[in-house]
């Protein structure tokens, strides 16, 4: 797996819990750097700390960054705390914008003299209450930088999982593996029963004691498993599945190299010694032929079973294929032999690279937080405030004006939230993305290019206030401040 650290769902809980509980301490950042007035100003050893704070965390992962940028192979215990520090990075740069919400919301309370008096309202309202605004402002900044950090890291690492994956088999071929010798009867006796009358290939592998290597003369092919472990061994089922011809000649005395170079090979060479105890090795020559695999990324040297056997092996069954030219195995079949065989083997069906979508679940769920906490700091759906009761008598009673109030309320607060935890984001999760695709492997794949989100970003940073603002809209805030008014008063 090309990915580096940890497995991909692993990255993902990783990111989840770390900057996660890191996302809770600059709410209450928040609430403490918030004044109690509108006209009040952040005191500015807040200010200090969280900026320095942020800018900590921000030099830290692109410290990370810069040193993971090579593509080559980092040890696995050293990648994983490279990656877990740039995570605690990540998250010290998000406890270090807890300030911002409340300084942003003093600028614009200051800056809205000359808007339209339903705008000019709302901000005065949402900044004047700064300590539950900021709050929940400082909520969803951190709930859409989590799910933007999130989208950008899985999209790069699907894209580096993608372009790493090899398949285990022909495109919707059924191999059944990992089973024991005492279930091989029962699992292809399983396999049978699902499958009534579809043949079975059957991959060897050697039993016991002693080794052997294969050599093809005058020939290199680096990409063939020709050397150790010695490609595949089988019958005529398993070299017409690698041809994808089912009238493949078949000569059970003849090795085939299977691959889509242009070389000729006519013999190769097996060097094996039965004993186990690294002895003189014997050697004995066999006639080879080259034919075209059906799919290009599974070269490999075909051994006849007969020929190992010869030598003095013994063989037991290591792999069960369906050849998809004679039965393409369905999502139920496999499903139905899956409960057959239980523990006793793994039923795989060669379907491509299939990316995980898990992490759109969250991202939705953190968006819908987003909203909820923007609904939350316009007070929608509380009392009428006082800016809504002079909106009420301004109107004449009407309910356009109000209502226009009560949208701009959650519309200001979801795009301070919404284009802040935009921001911090995308420099949380493009600077993640150089440490969580570092490899451990030996012969690492370089990193390949991502589509980062940016429409779908931009689409969020205006959607989601737009959203927010007709959601608050659909409450009727002229009721509750009526309620309010006691009875007999004028109009």
């Amino acid at each position: 797996m090309p990915v580096g650290a940890a497995y991909y769902f692993s990255v993902i809980e990783w990111i989840l819990a770390i900057l996660g509980a890191f996302a809770l301490v600059p709410v209450v950042f928040a609430a403490q750097s918030a004044p109690q007035g509108r006209h009040g100003r952040v005191r500015v050893h807040h200010l200090i700390v969280g900026s320095t704070l942020s800018v900590v965390g921000v030099g830290v992962m692109a410290f990370i960054a810069w040193s993971t940028r090579e593509d080559k192979h980092y040890d696995d215990f050293g990648s994983a705390v490279i990656t877990l520090a740039a995570l605690l990075a990540g998250g010290v740069f998000v406890l270090g914008l807890g300030p911002l919400a409340s300084w942003l919301l003093g600028v614009l309370g200051r800056r809205a003299v000359r808007l339209p008096p339903p705008v000019r309202l709302a901000v005065h309202d949402v900044a004047g209450n700064r300590v539950r605004t900021a709050t929940m402002i400082t909520i969803m900044m951190s709930a859409t930088t989590l799910a933007v950090a999130v989208a950008i890291i899985a999209i790069a690492v699907t894209a580096q999982n993608r372009a790493g994956y090899f398949p285990q088999g022909r495109s919707d071929a059924l191999v059944v593996r990992d089973f024991s010798t005492e279930d091989v009867a029962a699992v292809r006796a399983a396999v049978q029963r699902e499958l009534p009358g579809v043949p079975i290939a059957q991959i060897d592998r050697q039993l016991g004691e002693g080794h052997f290597r294969v050599d093809i003369e005058n020939v290199d092919l680096p990409d063939l498993e020709s050397v150790a472990p010695p490609g595949l061994i089988g019958d005529q089922g398993v070299l017409r599945y690698l041809t994808g011809d089912p009238a493949m000649p078949y000569d059970e005395n003849t090795a085939v190299v299977v691959t889509v170079a242009d070389v000729e090979v006519d013999r190769v060479t097996i060097d094996y010694d039965l004993s186990g105890i690294d002895g003189p090795l014997s050697t004995k020559t066999i006639p080879a032929i080259v034919v075209r695999p059906a799919d290009p990324r599974l070269e490999e040297l075909f051994l006849p079973a007969k020929v190992i056997r010869d030598l003095g092996y013994q063989l037991e069954p290591e792999k069960l294929i369906v050849d998809p030219s004679l039965h393409r195995t369905t999502a139920a079949e496999q499903e139905r032999l899956e409960r057959r065989v239980g523990e006793n083997a793994i039923v795989y069906v060669e379907r491509g690279f299939q990316a995980s979508s898990d992490w759109q679940i969250f991202v939705a769920a953190a968006l819908l937080a987003t909203l909820g906490a923007a609904l939350a700091a316009s007070g929608t759906g509380a009392t009428g405030s006082r800016q809504e009761r002079v909106l009420l008598r301004i109107s004449g009673g009407s309910a356009v004006p109000p209502r226009l109030f009560v949208a701009c309320r959650a519309g200001l607060s979801a795009a301070c939230g919404t284009a802040m935890g935009v921001a911090a984001g995308c420099v949380v999760g493009l600077l993640l993305v150089w440490p969580i695709t570092t490899s451990i492997e030996w012969e690492p794949m370089p990193r390949v290019a991502f589509e980062t989100p940016w429409l779908s970003m931009a689409a969020l940073v205006v959607g989601l206030p737009v959203l927010a603002a007709a959601v608050a809209a659909l409450f009727p805030p002229g009721k509750t401040a009526r309620r309010d008014r006691p009875a007999g008063a004028p109009g």
